[in-house]
């Protein structure tokens, strides 16, 4: 019999939760003021008019009303354009 237990059943006993991230209200579907948008970890996705972000880049409703998806073109430092997807809500 063991007195020691073995290395595999000791040290793998860690792990994170999930983060659930992602878009919580869809195109088309009405927020609430407060109600959050998308969950996301840097803004792959820009505020738009009547959205917030919070410190960690949750978009979130400033007004009540329907939410839109859409894109945006952005001039960079140097002259390049890229497109930035945005969340409106009207």
């Amino acid at each position: 019999m063991a007195t020691k237990k073995s290395a595999g059943v000791s040290k793998n006993g860690r792990d994170s939760g999930p983060k659930y991230l992602g878009v919580k209200i869809n195109a088309g579907q009405t927020a609430r003021i407060g109600e959050i948008i998308l969950r996301q970890r840097g803004t792959q996705v820009m505020p738009g008019k009547n959205v917030g972000i919070g410190r960690d880049h949750t978009l979130f409703a400033l007004k009540e009303g329907k939410v839109e998806f859409g894109t945006k073109r952005k001039t960079n430092f140097d002259n390049t354009m890229t497109r930035k997807n945005i969340v409106h809500v009207m």
